[in-house]
């Protein structure tokens, strides 16, 4: 009756059951994948919670969200995320009438270290193809066939643990299809077909089975890929890089593809996006900076001498002076 404070009863809504009606009500409108990260992020919120002896959602304030936020292990782009997930949180709770003030509005985004696109060069994804023949186990034509479809197609994990045999046809690989109804198809090299042919039919999927999650699949090929960079001596190896030497290659191909096309085969929702991460390696507006630069170098040339007119009037007569001036 105090925290409502008209005398009336007030329903304390509980951290738990907070969560519970964000995820019923998001299951509608946001993608599994995207919830997920939501439930995680709300199990680590209760196991919080129980551990401060916090139980209701009012309990929560600013000051203790930010000891929260403190006990994460995520960095730069994760850590911001995982800070709008919980805005999202409390602005639905302020929105149900649960909570009079969203504390969460005030939680500083993270400060994100930007960390420099790092495509492999020909010498080490060569290594990385060639180590896949000396893998253990039957999986060295597996990962040879999924190392060769990252890199060709930019692709991310997710979606080539995923993918369809049905997406390639005719030598190429349907990624989308576009806002405007156009389906957006990448040719792939015969030797990335050869080995995704060669490649057990047990399913729809190349990949997957179809069977159990996704994601846990996609954990099984890092785990593989991270061994196979250790036996190609690629360090700092990492799946996302197949992705940016894609397009890296593309930027930088003779003549070089646009930043509009490139945006377009990585399936960003704005070419700023493809602009933010690979502005260093667009090799059109490189060659542009250098020309202006190089232009600069040239010896200015001395301007020509004006010739300006000065009119004298007299009583008798107009004499007319020319006078050559030096600008």
């Amino acid at each position: 009756m105090e925290e409502s404070g008209d005398g009336k009863k007030f329903e304390r809504v509980t951290v738990e059951q907070a969560c519970e009606a964000f995820v019923r009500d998001a299951e509608t409108r946001i993608r599994k994948e995207t919830l997920d990260k939501f439930r995680l992020l709300f199990k680590r919120l209760k196991e919080f919670a129980a551990t401060e002896g916090t139980r209701f959602l009012t309990e929560l304030d600013l000051e203790t969200l930010r000891k929260f936020r403190a006990t994460w292990t995520y960095k730069n782009y994760a850590a911001r995320n995982q800070t709008e997930r919980l805005r999202h949180l409390f602005r639905f709770a302020h929105d149900s009438g649960w909570i009079k003030e969203n504390p969460a509005r005030k939680l500083k985004s993270p400060k994100v270290i930007e960390t420099p696109t790092l495509p492999f060069s020909r010498d080490e994804f060569s290594r990385i193809v060639g180590a896949c023949e000396k893998y253990k186990g039957k999986n060295a034509s597996l990962l040879k066939a999924f190392v060769l479809l990252l890199r060709y197609s930019g692709v991310r994990i997710r979606d080539a643990v995923k993918l369809e045999r049905k997406q390639i046809s005719d030598g190429k690989l349907f990624l989308y299809t576009s806002k405007t109804g156009t389906p957006v198809k990448v040719p792939l090299p015969p030797e990335c077909l050869d080995a995704l042919a060669a490649l057990p039919s047990n399913g729809s999927y190349y990949f997957w089975s179809g069977e159990g999650s996704a994601k846990g699949r996609v954990g099984n090929f890092q785990g593989m890929l991270k061994a196979l960079f250790k036996l190609a001596g690629v360090s700092g190896g990492h799946a996302h890089r197949f992705r940016d030497t894609f397009a890296v290659e593309l930027l930088q191909a003779t003549p070089p593809v646009s930043i509009e096309t490139v945006s377009v085969l990585l399936g960003h929702s704005s070419v700023k996006i493809t602009q933010k991460h690979y502005n260093p390696w667009i090799a059109a507006r490189q060659e542009q900076l250098e020309q202006a630069v190089k232009s600069t170098w040239a010896t200015a040339k001395p301007a020509k001498p004006a010739r300006v007119s000065v009119v004298r009037r007299t009583k008798t007569r107009t004499i007319k002076i020319a006078i050559k001036k030096t600008q």
